[in-house]
């Protein structure tokens, strides 16, 4: 069994902004393997499926960000993952739109749902797949650019990084991580490795 979690907002307001990409990638993977993510749960929304062969859950938590990780902690106990176990899926400001990072652990982030999830498991051992939302232009401060809404432009992108994230996760379960972050760790983003 693997756990799946996108991070993000609960909430309308919060749908189309950079932070609830997460939310967006495990929509893209529920369309993929046909799963309904709907049955309140562990402070989450949560839907059990398959995909590429594989048991998996696919997670939403429901509180607010910077108290993800206490549905993550209630998710692995839940289903009785280890962290090792547990993919997630997070915007990351400092990569520019149209990039995927992936990595097997780390502390070194300022963002707020990682951290909480950091501190509520006790550790970085699970896997990231960080998705690239970098403004081309910083207005304001980190946080009130993550809450705003996105533009049509950034919609497009948002959604065809999610289908790659989507991509992302299934080579993870399929062929592991080190081949993942091989295929999809780009140096530089997608429209400029095609010029």
């Amino acid at each position: 069994m693997r756990l799946i979690v996108g991070l993000g907002n609960p909430g309308e307001n919060y749908q189309w902004t950079p932070h609830n990409v997460g939310f967006l990638a495990v929509d893209a993977l529920a369309g993929r393997s046909g799963i309904r993510v709907t049955r309140p749960e562990a402070k989450s929304l949560v839907g059990l499926g398959t995909l590429a062969g594989h048991e998996i859950v696919l997670a939403k938590p429901q509180t607010m960000m910077n108290l993800s990780g206490v549905a993550a902690r209630m998710l692995l106990e839940r289903y009785e993952c280890d962290p090792a176990e547990m993919i997630v899926l997070l915007d990351e400001t400092d990569l520019p739109w149209g990039m995927l990072r992936i990595r097997q652990h780390g502390r070194n982030s300022t963002h707020n749902g990682l951290q909480s999830i950091i501190s509520a498991i006790g550790g970085d051992e699970f896997i990231r797949v960080r998705i690239g939302v970098q403004p081309k232009q910083m207005w304001g401060d980190r946080r009130d650019y993550v809450l705003s809404r996105m533009n049509r432009e950034e919609r497009k992108v948002a959604e065809e990084m999610a289908a790659t994230a989507t991509e992302a996760v299934e080579t993870i379960l399929t062929e592991g991580v080190e081949k993942a972050m091989t295929k999809f760790n780009r140096k530089v983003p997608p429209s400029e490795s095609a010029e």
